[in-house]
């Protein structure tokens, strides 16, 4: 695979990216989210991942952080620059996001659009110790998974229902069946009684409607 610089230069960019976001959400109180919306829309998250050495291995995260914002418009009374960072959380989705994005290839915008920063924090707990290589297989397969139907709407299809009228027939808002539908919400969490009067109508077990993440990280390979 080709990518976009040299791995000589990754782990300065990983290092980068994950001060930068935990100078963000830490000191600066900022969502993650959307300081990457700021990196992305002044231009840098461009730069960054074209591997121009500015800023993958010229400037601190806090120096980044603090040029985003300033272009962005959104200057403050910065807090005070850090000069080393802990491990935490935050730190890590920065530093795993770098690595992704150069393992890859896709742009930041691109990568924002399937997972947020807020998706990759909840990884956390399960892959900071992992490989990187992990965390690149475990979002790539979240992605192709988000471009699948669910098990609910292949089972209504199959049925012949429309949404409203598989809604009407067993008692659920129609609202609430189309954000199930879409992964909006997660199915595997809803009631018992209406798991069980969905399979009733669409002539399934309730097994054939529940979307199974659990173990999915723990089944592939480093």
């Amino acid at each position: 695979m080709i990518h976009a610089y040299d791995n000589q230069y990754l782990d300065d960019a990983m290092k980068c990216l994950g001060e930068a976001m935990d100078y963000a959400a830490n000191p600066c109180q900022m969502n993650m989210d959307e300081f990457l919306s700021l990196f992305i829309g002044t231009g840098y998250a461009e730069q960054f991942a074209a591997g121009v050495p500015k800023y993958v291995s010229g400037v601190s995260g806090t120096e980044l952080v603090m040029d985003v914002l300033t272009k962005s418009g959104r200057g403050l009374d910065f807090p005070q620059t850090q000069i080393e960072y802990d491990y935490s959380p935050q730190y890590w989705c920065g530093w795993i996001l770098a690595y992704y994005q150069w393992y890859t290839g896709r742009s930041f915008k691109e990568v924002q659009k399937h997972i947020t920063m807020e998706g990759i924090e909840k990884l956390y707990p399960t892959l900071h110790e992992a490989s990187e290589k992990k965390f690149v297989d475990t979002v790539n397969r979240m992605i192709r998974k988000k471009n699948l139907p669910t098990r609910l709407q292949a089972q209504r299809k199959i049925s012949g229902y429309s949404q409203r009228e598989l809604a009407q027939k067993v008692g659920v808002n129609l609202r609430t069946l189309q954000q199930y539908e879409i992964r909006a919400k997660d199915i595997n969490k809803a009631a018992g009684v209406t798991l069980l009067a969905l399979s009733r109508a669409l002539g399934c077990r309730v097994e054939d409607l529940l979307e199974y993440d659990s173990g999915e990280i723990d089944d592939d390979e480093d």
